[in-house]
């Protein structure tokens, strides 16, 4: 008898153009499941370790595209500033 381990999550971020984003960084690597505002990943592993291990790469892929969009909205941002005191 094996175990299998299965973890689901489920993503919103702080507007629906950065959630698609994060949906589109993902969408190479595991099957979306699209939810109203969200979307989920769900893994599915028989080991634990190779669970760890596919969690630990998704939320890393999710934390690297989510810091470029904190960067790309803070240049959005000072590009904004720096027109208006023109």
């Amino acid at each position: 008898m094996s175990a299998t381990w299965k973890l689901t999550l489920e993503v919103q971020s702080t507007s629906s153009e950065n959630t698609s984003s994060l949906k589109a960084a993902m969408i190479t690597d595991c099957e979306i499941i699209n939810n109203e505002k969200s979307f989920s990943i769900e893994i599915i592993e028989h080991k634990a370790k190779d669970l760890r291990a596919m969690w630990n790469t998704r939320i890393r892929g999710l934390i690297a595209v989510d810091s470029l969009m904190i960067v790309l909205d803070g240049l959005d941002h000072s590009e904004d500033s720096s027109t208006s005191n023109v």
